[in-house]
């Protein structure tokens, strides 16, 4: 309200003195009215003070209930967007939201051609997909039971994670040859071709190895088939492999690499009675930055080049943990890749024949070299392992341990690094055809200048002698590349001249066996 002016207020108030009420007598106001004026311009002040502050007020109040219906707009759709995300973590993650996801009754499922289909999206290794029946059922457990009987005297049972996988595949061939029981476990995850997991997964299920379509950080799932099978050993081999990947990634190794292999000793050292021995796959990449050559096991580990190589250091102390507390039988193996027939396409030596055979570049970096280990080396050694592993000393009614039980770690390598430029060079031979070589120097992507084994500590424990050169592990691979991709290509044959490697002589690839 705009304030009177005084000369107004003043005749206003004369006014008011004439004023009569109709019937009524003339109130006279008192001579103390002439002071009427101020107060009445204190008055109008008031009144302009009100309804400012009253405008202010509604003002405010109109803000608030504006911010308080933007606030309950906000938390609507925040809580949308919370139940979209967990939506999606269900649909990608569901064995750690659920511990009822179901597998196939009678683990038949794993052995159907074509299944592979049905997985072309990349799902971590905590992802996991099944069948529609529930798994512990009484038909469950009988398939489960036959395939990890025994089919000798003194047979171990072994449960193989990753048993879709290129070593995983290998080793069940090789324990299931020999008369041991087999149970495989993999989730067939898409970090590369489902399908040739799933081809790996008909050989096995051709000789009557059941391999189920699962995920090693599903604890019931693990409880079940402990509770089944009364497993003499587990060969831990699922994990998220790749050195490069880990940078796109990072949590899938975690997951892998890290909360897997802790659910497995979880379930082998408080679910499995008696206690099963463990043997698992550690890594060469665990050697990070260690300029000592050859890598011996007693070199310091503490300086890995990627997350891939920190998670499988991380695992070792995870092993000694479970080892110390628990009782249990534990021996890692640290792999120096490992290349052959139903191999992996991620690894240097399957992605280079695709490329050559396709016509593509491929990129070399300056200088580097590894110690190529043979597949029916590399198996050799897991079985060796298993076979001296020492018993666990825990229970699990007790989770008290009797006495110290073995821990150990060792290299699987063929002791004679070569340069990566010589095993493209073999690889041309073999296909006849030249590469498109692009060189660079090393960029900062984890990968390590050199791997270089010394395997003097499993020749001693359990006689592990590589014999396969790369020239011959190569051929093998060549033969079975060239037929399992039907590619019309005519492999050169060996040379005459020189001495055959003593490998060659006694194997031959093929497209339906990857037996040892």
């Amino acid at each position: 309200l705009a304030r009177p002016h005084a000369s107004s207020q003043l005749s206003h108030a004369r006014s008011l003195r004439r004023r009569e009420l109709p019937g009524k007598h003339v109130r006279t106001l008192p001579a103390s009215a002439s002071t009427m004026p101020s107060d009445a311009a204190a008055k109008g002040v008031k009144l302009e003070r009100y309804a400012s502050g009253g405008a202010l007020l509604l003002r405010r109040v109109a803000s608030g209930k504006f911010v308080s219906a933007s606030s309950h707009l906000l938390f609507r759709a925040t809580v949308l967007a919370t139940l979209a995300l967990v939506f999606l973590f269900a649909l990608h993650y569901p064995s750690l939201l659920s511990r009822s996801f179901s597998l196939a009754s009678d683990g038949s499922s794993s052995s159907v051609p074509g299944a592979s289909r049905s997985h072309a999206s990349h799902r971590s290794l905590l992802a996991s997909t099944s069948a529609a029946a529930t798994y512990g059922s009484e038909r469950w457990q009988k398939e489960i039971r036959r395939s990890a009987k025994p089919g000798r005297d003194g047979g171990l049972s072994v449960l193989v994670t990753g048993a879709g996988g290129f070593v995983g595949a290998h080793c069940s061939l090789a324990l299931k040859a020999r008369g041991d029981g087999v149970v495989g476990l993999d989730n067939f995850n898409s970090y590369y071709d489902p399908a040739l997991k799933r081809g790996r997964q008909q050989l096995l299920a051709d000789r009557g190895v059941v391999v189920l379509d699962a995920d090693i950080n599903d604890a019931l799932l693990l409880e079940k088939l402990f509770e089944a099978v009364p497993f003499t050993h587990v060969l831990h081999l699922a994990a998220q492999a790749g050195v490069r990947y880990a940078m796109e990634a990072p949590q899938t190794y975690v997951a892998s690499n890290v909360a897997g292999l802790v659910s497995v000793f979880e379930a082998a050292a408080k679910r499995a009675d008696p206690q099963p021995a463990v043997v698992w796959a550690s890594s060469s990449s665990v050697y990070g930055l260690n300029t000592d050559a050859p890598f011996s096991e007693d070199h310091r580990t503490d300086r890995p080049a990627s997350l891939y190589a920190a998670t499988k250091k991380a695992g070792e102390a995870i092993a000694h943990a479970y080892n110390h507390i628990y009782g249990l039988s534990i021996t890692g193996l640290r792999f120096f890749t490992v290349y052959g027939p139903w191999g992996r396409p991620d690894m240097a030596y399957f992605s280079f024949a695709r490329s050559i055979v396709a016509g593509e570049p491929i990129t070399l970096y300056a200088d580097a070299r590894r110690d190529f280990t043979y597949i029916d080396d590399v198996v050799k050694g897991c079985v060796g392992a298993l076979d001296t592993a020492g018993r666990s000393t825990g229970s699990a009614r007790s989770g008290k341990k009797s006495g110290p039980a073995p821990l150990r770690v060792y290299n699987l390598g063929n002791t004679s690094p070569v340069p990566v430029t010589r095993m493209v060079a073999i690889l041309e031979k073999l296909l006849g055809k030249k590469a498109n070589k692009r060189i660079i120097a090393m960029p900062s992507n984890g990968d390590v200048p050199f791997t270089h084994a010394n395997v003097s500590h499993a020749a001693h424990d359990f006689g592990y002698r590589p014999t396969t050169s790369l020239d011959a592990g190569l051929r093998h691979f060549v033969d079975w590349f060239v037929q399992y991709y039907k590619l019309d290509i005519k492999i050169a044959k060996p040379s005459t001249t020189g001495k055959k490697p003593a490998a060659a002589t006694k194997k031959k690839a093929s497209a339906t066996s990857a037996s040892s």
